[in-house]
């Protein structure tokens, strides 16, 4: 994905790659990690973990719901199921079964969806998920996780698998900017604050990370000191960060790659509405499907850049 921000990003891996690296590591020093794929493991990157831990993996095939089954049954023999298929599949089709075999009794399956968003591009609706997050919030005891970079995912993975509970992450296809150091901070359910600011916050995970700091560097050549959140936690949602910003700053604005409507837009104004209402103000994917495209140009016509995000700021302020 071509990125030319204001402020020199360096480019890392896709988040799905981090994803990858990270399970195999994981794999070497907890035998009781089992990956479980959906015949798109060369995609997911699970393959990585295949090839060294060939008897820890199985591929049930483009049987998403049987998918689902496999790893609660798992997760109920003690084990530790990683299962993962493109978002998009594994969340709208298995859904039924993550309701019922996993969320319901409360199993500790960990369910990870790759090429999600618009930019996975030249692929097209059919495999964007951009209503996962929402589904995944639908789902009681699920913890939901976007992280933003490749650092950021290596250390999702290690709490997402030191965690207890049935636990949705959601990862990416396109290469992304680095924005954080090899060593980040990364605890669950708390946001990083990655810029401070006083005048407006600007709330954002995934790839919007990194939009909404190049938009925060455009506003500061207006004047305007704008705080930067990255939410990598959406359930459980980092409240006490939501209120202290609502009521430090007075406004916020709220990018994702995901439909506006009940993503994690929608959490934040519950949490805001809640404890300390203020001006808000959304971006995302605005009631509609994509097409298929350049991601570049997919994430500007549907107003995913940093551009979009600093003329809402604008439009609060």
């Amino acid at each position: 994905m071509a990125v030319k921000p204001d402020i020199e990003f360096t480019m890392g891996k896709a988040t799905r790659d981090a994803f990858g690296a990270a399970l195999r590591e994981a794999g070497k020093t907890n035998a009781d990690i089992v990956v479980v794929d959906g015949d798109v493991n060369n995609s997911t990157r699970t393959e990585w973990f295949a090839q060294e831990f060939p008897e820890r993996f199985i591929n049930v095939g483009i049987a998403e719901s049987n998918l689902v089954g496999i790893g609660a049954g798992l997760a109920a023999c003690g084990k530790l199921p990683v299962i993962a298929s493109f978002a998009c599949f594994i969340m709208c089709n298995g859904y039924d079964q993550l309701r019922m075999s996993v969320a319901f009794p409360n199993l500790n399956v960990k369910v990870v969806g790759s090429h999600a968003g618009i930019s996975i591009g030249e692929d097209g609706p059919s495999q964007m998920a951009i209503e996962d997050v929402a589904l995944a919030l639908g789902l009681p005891t699920f913890t939901v996780i976007v992280p933003a970079d490749e650092p950021s995912t290596h250390k999702a993975v290690a709490a997402m698998l030191e965690s207890v509970g049935p636990a949705y992450m959601r990862v990416g296809r396109p290469d992304v900017p680095v924005v954080y150091g090899d060593d980040p901070d990364f605890t669950l359910g708390k946001a990083n604050e990655l810029r401070s600011g006083n005048d407006i916050t600007l709330i954002a995970n995934g790839i919007m990370v990194s939009a909404a700091l190049e938009a925060a560097h455009t506003l500061a050549a207006d004047g305007v000191e704008a705080r930067v959140l990255d939410m990598h936690t959406v359930r459980p949602l980092d409240v006490e960060a939501v209120t202290r910003a609502a009521r430090e700053t007075g406004k916020i604005v709220v990018a994702e790659e995901h439909l506006v409507q009940c993503g994690l837009g929608s959490v934040v104004a519950m949490a805001a509405a809640e404890h300390a209402p203020c001006a808000m103000a959304f971006v995302g994917v605005e009631n509609t499907y994509a097409e298929s495209g350049d991601p570049a140009a997919l994430l500007e016509k549907y107003g995913l850049t940093a551009r979009h995000i600093a003329a809402k700021a604008q439009s609060l302020l």
